[in-house]
């Protein structure tokens, strides 16, 4: 059985290295949906795959990209040293911030966030299938587990900004 929870933020990037003039070489934003599907092959005590109120810390992590800057951490020295200077809210991401860079990384990241969570209702074989991410309403990538291989994410290599930690409910985040 598979289920899907949404999440939403606003985010702002460059997208270096792109085809489109205006997204390589400008500031711009996005209004993102991020869809995240879970699946198992048993139903908890609760009759659920896993109950929405577990996927707390991935809405944390998503949310930590609300008005924030996604800062790709092979962009150039001085646009890192402005970035940081005038904005409070940065993510700093091994991706490029494109819906497939976002992809990956929600992927990568729920997978840690949910499958290392100790059972509390019966939960079995609970697994990330996959995350979608819109970055229009028009378009979106989809990553699953095995697009990993593409592109691997070194989640360590994520950094949040004071601006973003200070406002984590679970501190011990990430």
């Amino acid at each position: 059985m598979v289920i899907r929870k949404l999440f939403k933020f606003e985010g702002a990037h460059i997208v270096r290295n792109c085809t489109s003039k205006r997204c390589r070489e400008n500031i711009h934003g996005h209004s993102y949906v991020v869809e995240v599907f879970i699946t198992s092959d048993k139903l908890d005590e609760g009759c659920m795959v896993m109950d929405f109120a577990r996927l707390n810390k991935v809405r944390q992590f998503i949310d930590s990209f609300d008005h924030a800057y996604s800062l790709w951490i092979h962009e150039k020295e001085e646009i890192k040293e402005f970035i940081h200077k005038y904005n409070r809210r940065v993510v700093d991401i091994p991706l490029s911030p494109t819906a497939e860079g976002y992809a990956l990384m929600f992927l990568a990241a729920a997978i840690k966030l949910v499958e290392n969570q100790r059972p509390v209702n019966g939960e079995t074989n609970v697994k990330v299938k996959s995350v979608r991410v819109h970055e229009t309403v028009t378009g979106y990538a989809e990553a699953y587990r095995e697009d990993l291989v593409l592109n691997p994410v070194n989640l360590d290599e994520i950094n949040f900004s004071q601006g973003v930690i200070e406002e984590w409910q679970e501190k011990d985040l990430w």
